[in-house]
């Protein structure tokens, strides 16, 4: 018994050591064989695997902190209106509410913060509430002062993500788009303050919004704290690939607002929902062309804050997680003619402005 084991061992062993010998040959003698055998092989398995093989639900900073991947937005939710809505939103599972202090609102999503903590429905360290500086809170003693304001108002001790949230400056206690209040953006001051929050544990990371890849990049080159994330329109009108490329190689995180093309605002829609590419993909996948989009954003590695009040599209919007646009599908969001919808001509005056031109705002990238 023990022979005949140690036999069949034995031819085993050869057998393995004829089929090494074989393949290696083949390697030598037929490379260009073997490579068009790979690429079947792994055209196969594409083609095969499952749609959801790929599940994202929330994005890694450089801090280390978890980003969910999917936020609810509050820009132009109204008042008396988006209180309910982020209760609705966190109820069905959202983990990332969006905010700022200039949406006017943050007063009544705190107190429907505490009402939700309160009554155990969610715990703070479950959530991921991000808020934004305004421009005429730029001057480095005004950055706390603003914070606390907002701490205040969200009826929090800290936010996950505090943001610049736009390169422009405006004077102290003042509102809106008149030309009379612009003054020049002095970015490197306004950071050092935002990286003296990031010390006192009141802000768990910092960032940016509306930067161009030039401002971003001015920016690295005098941070002690680099900016963990820029919030910029992003889309598939609007797809920010010299951006996107700039941050992947300095570990910044892109997270989109406007990543629907905001519908619902006439001034910016473009009708991203409406794209034929949009509306075939979702035909092919059996998904609503707002959840090919939002999807698309994720899988462009994004997180996406989509806005929205009505519970039926608070459901939907968040239903993008657990499946996959196939990579054929992907590539053809690279057809899409690129502009930007969200331009900023509010900020651009030909003598009052830091920015003479819309090219001078964005560096280019218009």
């Amino acid at each position: 018994m023990e022979m005949e084991m140690e036999m069949a061992l034995r031819d085993e062993h050869r057998w393995s050591l004829a089929v090494l010998s074989s393949v290696v040959v083949l390697i030598i003698t037929s490379p260009c064989l073997v490579f068009r055998l790979y690429r079947l092989l792994a055209k196969a398995f594409r083609r095969f695997r499952p749609k959801n093989r790929k599940s994202i639900q929330f994005f890694e900073l450089t801090t280390e902190a978890q980003i969910p991947a999917v936020g609810l937005g509050t820009w132009q939710a109204k008042p008396g209106v988006v209180g309910q809505a982020v209760e609705t939103a966190i109820k069905l599972g959202y983990h990332h509410i969006d905010c700022a202090h200039s949406y006017g609102n943050e007063k009544e999503i705190g107190s429907t913060l505490k009402k939700l903590f309160e009554n155990g429905i969610i715990k703070r360290e479950e959530l991921w509430i991000t808020s934004k500086l305004w421009h005429a809170d730029q001057a480095p003693e005004d950055v706390p002062i603003a914070l606390q304001r907002t701490l205040e108002e969200l009826q929090l001790d800290y936010v996950d993500l505090y943001l610049i949230h736009w390169p422009m400056r405006l004077k102290k206690g003042t509102y809106g788009t008149n030309p009379n209040n612009f003054l020049a953006p002095d970015i490197p001051s306004t950071w050092k303050a935002m990286e003296m929050l990031y010390d006192t544990g009141k802000v768990r990371a910092i960032g940016v919004c509306n930067f161009s890849t030039k401002k971003l990049s001015d920016l690295l080159a005098i941070a002690r704290v680099r900016p963990s994330v820029v919030q910029v329109e992003c889309h598939p009108i609007w797809q920010q690939k010299k951006l996107h490329e700039f941050c992947q190689s300095n570990g910044i995180h892109l997270s989109a607002y406007s990543p629907l093309g905001s519908p619902g605002t006439s001034w910016i829609n473009g009708g991203v929902l409406d794209l034929p590419v949009v509306k075939m993909v979702a035909e092919n996948l059996g998904k609503t062309a707002a959840q090919v989009v939002l999807r698309w954003g994720l899988q462009m590695g994004h997180s996406v804050i989509p806005k929205s009040t009505n519970e039926g599209r608070l459901k939907e919007n968040l239903d993008v997680m657990d499946w996959c646009i196939p990579d054929e599908l992907m590539r053809k969001f690279d057809e899409i003619e690129q502009r930007r919808l969200v331009r900023g001509e509010f900020y651009v005056h030909e003598t009052s402005s830091p920015y003479k031109t819309l090219d001078e705002l964005w560096d280019g990238e218009i």
